[in-house]
């Protein structure tokens, strides 16, 4: 049902493989699955898109339903075992993430979930670098992006990780606001640079795709440096909505080219796939993902501000 309503949302398989953490061909079998099940044809497939026949649309918002229920019925059982289970996560719990996520969100909610596990001594690192997680020995590594070695790590994602261009009322009053993807050569941009390609920039709107290779005009190796930067008007910075998010609500930021996509990533959770995750790795997971889910804090204040389409 989560994958049907999924693949309904985004109307593509691939997409809703990407916010699952599965790949399109697997979307594809348990849709498959589900339609010889129900003995229905839910979805209408063609090469551009994917479209609900009647009986998929009606069968959708029941299945919508069943899942807010289950959605809740997992936080209530978290919460009972929070109370009752507490006391079994003892020792160390070594967690990396990436500076900007880890000191905006990550570090209160695992303060949090410390203060329900007293036994537990959680060590948060907190470093833009992309560091094996097996080498340095780290229970949980929360990363934006994808694996890099499938082999070596599971993942689990936790949240969808949204781009954004920002830049300060001052400096678009003073350089022009873009209203095309292609203006932004002529713009000054603040480039990261533990990217491997990070100036150069890709936007969809429908069928229309558009890459820009922009100059790079402030550099840094840290997003909230490179938020500070743009909004001291030194540029249009490719913003994270988790790190934004303060600084659009308050103005200091506004958004450009709002009706251009940027392609979606994840906030991830990794840990050694070679062993099962241990009972303390599982319940920060299963505590970040009732915090995150299904629609993280920072997207829902955006979305009640009319700063970010649902």
């Amino acid at each position: 049902m989560e994958i049907f309503v999924e693949v309904a949302r985004w109307r593509s398989f691939s997409e809703a493989g990407r916010r699952l953490g599965l790949t399109r061909a697997m979307v594809s079998k348990h849709i498959l699955q589900l339609e010889e099940r129900l003995q229905a044809r839910l979805l209408h497939r063609s090469t551009r898109e994917v479209s609900l026949t009647d009986a998929g649309l009606a069968y959708l918002a029941p299945c919508q339903a069943t899942l807010a229920q289950a959605l809740e019925a997992t936080r209530t059982l978290h919460q009972v075992s929070q109370a009752t289970a507490g006391a079994g996560l003892t020792g160390p719990l070594r967690i990396q993430a990436p500076s900007s996520f880890g000191s905006e969100w990550l570090a209160d909610a695992v303060a949090r979930f410390a203060a329900l596990h007293p036994q537990l001594t959680p060590m948060l690192y907190v470093d833009d670098a992309l560091l094996d997680p097996i080498a340095h020995g780290f229970d949980l590594t929360i990363r934006v992006g994808g694996i890099p070695d499938v082999h070596a790590l599971a993942m689990r994602p936790l949240a969808p990780c949204r781009g954004m261009l920002c830049a300060s009322p001052d400096y678009l009053q003073r350089y022009g606001v873009p209203r095309h993807p292609q203006e932004l050569q002529q713009h000054r941009c603040l480039h990261f640079s533990h990217l491997t390609d990070g100036t150069l920039w890709q936007f969809v709107r429908g069928e229309q795709r558009e890459s820009v290779r922009v100059a790079a005009s402030f550099t840094a190796n840290n997003g909230v440096v490179l938020q500070q930067a743009a909004q001291r008007g030194l540029g249009i910075v490719y913003n994270t909505t988790f790190l934004a998010w303060r600084a659009l609500l308050a103005g200091t930021l506004v958004p450009v080219l709002q009706d251009w996509a940027l392609p979606l990533n994840h906030l991830s959770a990794l840990y050694p796939a070679s062993r099962q995750p241990s009972a303390k790795v599982r319940a920060l997971i299963d505590f970040l993902l009732a915090e995150y889910q299904p629609v993280p804090p920072w997207d829902r204040e955006l979305m009640a501000a009319g700063l970010l389409a649902s």
